[in-house]
């Protein structure tokens, strides 16, 4: 089903944009048949018993975002001459997303081997996560990418996956400290000062991230990922509230002194002010960007205009990435994009399932991590171009352009494979 819908998709674009079938339209489909059997091939005989729905949505969501990017490209490049196309490097890296998925469940026959690596794995992910400052340059006002000679990659996409399988080793040690002790002040059981170390660190760290790469997307998930994590391990209503109270004073004093962050701030509370005469708008809101993306949303009403029949090039440079949810807005309606969140919902529940049905406390914790680390970047995504929150320049898990995400949460899905996977052979063992 997964294929049938992408390339029904992908033909019916082609249709409305050209009047005929795409050049290309036999290629993808083998393409998009052969990235749904080799998985599922591979999963029946290393992960037989993992949960079913995991790898069919990654394969849906991802040739939705190829088909998605194939009609942005007709649009680009009608209206910006010489626009490159991006749909078959996004393929290609499609390709190589699921090949690493492939290798992952083939070389990683037990999830609990990562629990032994936790303190390398946090070194690794703490010096990605801060390379991008000491690089020159930014892109659209953040630092999130590193360059190597002509390749780049965004560092932040894999640091999530490195983060979330330190916390759960880190949790699983130290769960009954910072479970069973603390003070009470106010009613409120506040976690002992040693205890609160750890969560100090990290709230620093995602201020230095906010600050120094001006990348609020990353600090927000970073942050969260843990909050969560330390209250599915204690199941202390106290850590949410710190985590709260400190997420909340970060971000005012860095959104009161930091240009670029203050930027998204205001263009977020006055999106239509771009239309405004110059003397009268809000500094930083220059761009039209997310109001272009609130009027594509409005067209598109319940049912869209259809692929291919609306504007979704208007946003400009970022309708490839972050914003290539108002295409879906536009022109597959409310009807469409509740669609695409509900799949994203889906995902995020049988990876939460899976840690459910887990019998060992280390991969419970990891696919609690792994799911609320998608969940957040959806929300952080989806809520930034529907106006709820500040934008935020992150990109939409496999529907967006980005070899470095594509490859990132197909690294995500193979671990929650796993886990699923061992999850069901200890039910099975048990009946």
């Amino acid at each position: 089903m997964a294929v049938l819908i992408s390339c029904f998709g992908y033909a019916y674009t082609g249709l409305s944009v050209a009047g005929g079938f795409p050049d290309g339209f036999a290629g993808f489909a083998a393409a998009m048949t052969c990235l749904a059997l080799v998985p599922h091939l591979v999963a029946r005989r290393y992960a037989p018993y993992a949960d079913p729905l995991i790898l069919p949505l990654a394969v849906l969501l991802s040739g939705l975002g190829l088909v998605l990017l194939y009609r942005l490209d007709s649009a680009y490049a009608e209206r910006f001459k010489g626009s490159e196309s991006t749909a078959p490097n996004q393929l290609l890296w499609t390709v190589i997303g699921v090949g690493v998925c492939v290798g992952v469940l083939v070389v990683l026959r037990d999830h609990r081997r990562l629990q032994r690596c936790i303190y390398v794995l946090m070194a690794v992910a703490l010096v990605l996560l801060m390379a991008p400052a000491f690089f020159p340059g930014d892109t659209y006002g953040a630092k999130r990418w590193i360059f190597v000679g002509p390749l780049s990659f965004q560092p932040g996409e894999f640091v999530k996956t490195m983060i979330a399988v330190f916390f759960a080793g880190y949790l699983v040690t130290h769960r009954d400290a910072l479970a069973l002790t603390g003070r009470k002040v106010f009613g409120v059981r506040l976690p002992p000062g040693r205890q609160l170390g750890p969560l100090l660190g990290v709230w620093v760290l995602s201020l230095l991230v906010l600050v120094l790469e001006r990348d609020l997307g990353t600090s927000l998930i970073f942050f969260g990922l843990f909050v969560v994590m330390l209250y599915t391990a204690t199941e202390r209503t106290s850590w949410v509230l710190v985590g709260v109270v400190m997420a909340a004073a970060g971000a005012t004093v860095v959104g009161s002194v930091e240009p670029h962050v203050k930027g998204r701030i205001a263009a977020w509370l006055h999106p239509f002010a771009v239309y405004l005469p110059k003397d009268r708008q809000p500094p930083g809101t220059g761009s039209e960007q997310l109001a272009n993306a609130l009027f594509g949303f409005g067209s598109g009403g319940v049912t869209g205009t259809g692929l291919g029949q609306g504007h979704p090039e208007l946003i400009g440079f970022a309708g490839r990435s972050d914003f290539i949810l108002t295409t879906v807005g536009e022109e597959m309606g409310l009807a469409g994009t509740m669609v695409v969140l509900l799949l994203y919902g889906l995902l995020v529940q049988r990876g939460m399932s899976a840690a459910l049905h887990s019998r060992d406390p280390f991969g419970k914790l990891l696919a609690v991590g792994l799911s609320a680390a998608l969940a957040f970047q959806v929300f952080v995504v989806g809520g930034g171009v529907m106006g709820l929150i500040p934008l935020t320049g992150k990109a939409l898990p496999f529907l967006a352009k980005g070899g470095s995400s594509l490859v990132a949460n197909w690294l995500l899905v193979a671990v929650l494979v796993r886990i699923s996977d061992s999850a069901g052979r200890a039910r099975e063992a048990e009946a």
